[in-house]
């Protein structure tokens, strides 16, 4: 056991040692900046109430008495009068997926303190985002106007489809429209050079500190790996 130093407090033993340290910040959390730890706080909740939803529409799924409606079939789009399932959910898949890898390489950028190949890079997964909020638009307009689903009924089945349907996609595209949003925000500190100077202003962090690119990117891969459940739960079950 260490011997206390002059000066220090010894801390108590056991449970009650665990509880005193993490309730003080002694160590639990020393040298984690405040943002990061507040979005991990953050992405915790997020995680609660998506899997909640995600319970939710299994328990609906799992106990209507009605026949679900055909996903694969709803979520086909023809090209030359041949329809092929999820093509439209597929690519949307693979943009959110390749926006994980721009942000990767915008977080290693951001701490070689490269501002221009950083700001690229947070706006291209920004253009990403915003390609999938498109898609999930068209796919929204065309179940409402053509197919005629409705969050309290639809012609295909179960008449909850609808309503876990808009609740769960509809979350999860607010998310991925606020962190287009932050992208773009934080992509103009950098080119501005305010993380360099020190700015002072919305997001601004201690001089020569990207630490929010990190941030962000924390939240960027969990909406990401939001939408690989939900890919696999509603579309591919």
């Amino acid at each position: 056991m260490s011997q206390v130093q002059p000066g220090e407090t010894a801390l108590p033993e056991g449970m009650k040692g665990i509880v005193s340290d993490w309730s003080s910040d002694q160590r639990a959390f020393k040298g984690v900046p405040w943002g990061k730890a507040m979005m991990w706080v953050f992405l915790l909740s997020d995680t609660f109430i998506f899997s909640c939803f995600l319970l939710s529409y299994m328990t609906v799924r799992m106990t209507t008495t009605v026949a679900w409606p055909p996903v694969s079939e709803i979520f086909a789009l023809s090209f030359g009068g041949e329809p092929i399932p999820l093509i439209l959910i597929a690519i949307m898949t693979f943009i959110l997926i390749s926006s994980s890898g721009t942000m990767a390489m915008a977080v290693r950028f951001g701490y070689q303190r490269n501002r221009k190949a950083t700001a690229i890079l947070l706006v291209v997964t920004a253009i990403f985002g915003a390609s999938f909020v498109g898609m999930q638009a068209f796919e929204w307009t065309k179940l409402i106007l053509e197919e005629g689903v409705r969050p309290w009924g639809n012609p295909f089945g179960a008449a909850q489809f609808g309503s876990v349907f808009f609740m769960i996609t509809g979350f999860h595209g607010f998310h991925v429209s606020v962190g287009v949003i932050f992208l773009l925000i934080v992509a103009r500190k950098v080119i501005r050079g305010d993380y360099d100077k020190g700015t002072k202003g919305f997001f601004t962090s201690r001089p020569g500190n990207y630490e929010i690119v990190e941030t962000m990117g924390l939240y960027w891969h969990f909406v990401d790996l939001v939408w690989i459940f939900i890919f696999a739960f509603f579309y591919l079950w």
